[in-house]
């Protein structure tokens, strides 16, 4: 998921141990976790460009109205 261009755009990655003692392998495993969970929450969070319309879209008409069944056909004026 992490290419050189998205993650030259981030700024470094700072950790601070709050508790216990981890191994640097360890630090480097949950910044790595940490960092590509991040990734995809601001790839999954950026809305798509807005692509243009075809020309079939742009001619078709709308849905019309649903029927009104209530009406009956005494309300048909021919």
């Amino acid at each position: 998921m992490t290419d050189a261009a998205s993650a030259a755009d981030l700024p470094p990655a700072v950790a601070e141990v709050v508790r216990g003692t981890p191994t640097e392998e360890e630090l480097a495993a949950a910044i790595v976790v940490v960092s590509e969970a991040y990734l995809r929450e601001v790839a999954d969070a950026t809305a798509p460009d807005d692509a243009p319309r075809s020309r079939w879209e742009l001619s078709a008409r709308g849905l019309r109205a649903p029927l009104n069944r209530s009406a009956g056909w005494h309300g048909f004026t021919g």
